[in-house]
């Protein structure tokens, strides 16, 4: 089954290089991956280095600093160097007259958005009303929405969020089950009890459908959790109740449509 981490970092300067998540990959059958860019970094060549280092395993997705007015240009230039999304907050606008160049840049260009925020700015009236307006633009809501072990029933804000999906360009990343589950102390194998984990995994497939979610492991913190391979190995245990179609869905076939990393 076709495997693609869509959300990855790789740096020099922060976190680890690209062979740490080259390494893991290859150690737990992952056969592609999208690089995001980290907060704060607005050098996106190491990555695209990655990309075209190792052709057809890496897409990258680029961050710009929107706090510029040339910004929308500066993306050009990323996009014409390789880069396939953009990495975004829910609240991120631009100078100027149009407050969202910036997001209908990367839409003409045919970007992707990777959408990094809070549970209120995805579920906010604000967030919808931008999604709405820019419909051919492919926004990919990161974190299950940063759900989390805090959140507790009726999960009023988190259902807002899914009500997203009734925007087909909206899309979702679900990340390992250590981002919803406690360590167990004292220890036990395996860690997690899978007829424990939350609803929000099942809540999201009832919404988006299998083929407009995908996984993403948040290496290298994941090795702060259940480390990489585990989140790889508790999500195919987890999701092997669903379909075989809908397994290849999130597991690949989503990912590698829209970053075009198809199988080769």
């Amino acid at each position: 089954m076709l495997t693609i981490d869509t959300h990855c970092h790789a740096s020099l300067q922060w976190f680890e290089p690209i062979e740490v998540l080259l390494f893991l990959m290859d150690r737990n059958t992952v056969d592609k991956a999208v690089l995001i860019q980290h907060l704060g970094q607005y050098d996106n060549r190491y990555l695209l280095e990655c990309v075209h280092r190792f052709p057809g395993r890496f897409a990258a997705v680029a961050m710009v600093d929107t706090s510029q007015p040339e910004a929308p240009e500066t993306l050009v230039r990323w996009a014409a160097a390789g880069a396939m999304g953009v990495r975004l907050r829910p609240m991120e606008r631009s100078p100027g007259k149009d407050p969202i160049a910036i997001w209908r840049k990367a839409s003409e260009l045919g970007m992707i958005v990777s959408c990094f925020g809070t549970r209120e700015e995805y579920a906010s009236d604000e967030f919808r009303k931008l999604v709405e307006e820019l419909p051919n633009l492919c926004i990919i809501i990161e974190h299950l929405g940063f759900v989390g072990r805090d959140v507790q029933p009726p999960y009023t804000t988190y259902r807002n969020i899914l009500a997203l999906s009734k925007c087909h360009n909206v899309y979702m990343k679900v990340h390992g089950l250590g981002e919803l589950m406690l360590r167990p102390r004292p220890a036990r194998s395996p860690p997690f009890e899978l007829n424990k984990v939350p609803p929000f995994i099942d809540m999201a497939f009832e919404a988006f459908g299998a083929n407009r979610l995908m996984i993403g492991t948040d290496h290298p913190r994941a090795s702060a959790k259940e480390g990489y391979g585990n989140v790889v190995r508790y999500l195919r245990e987890y999701l092997s109740r669903r379909s075989t179609a809908e397994q290849e869905s999130i597991f690949g076939k989503t990912a590698a449509l829209l970053f075009k990393l198809e199988e080769s």
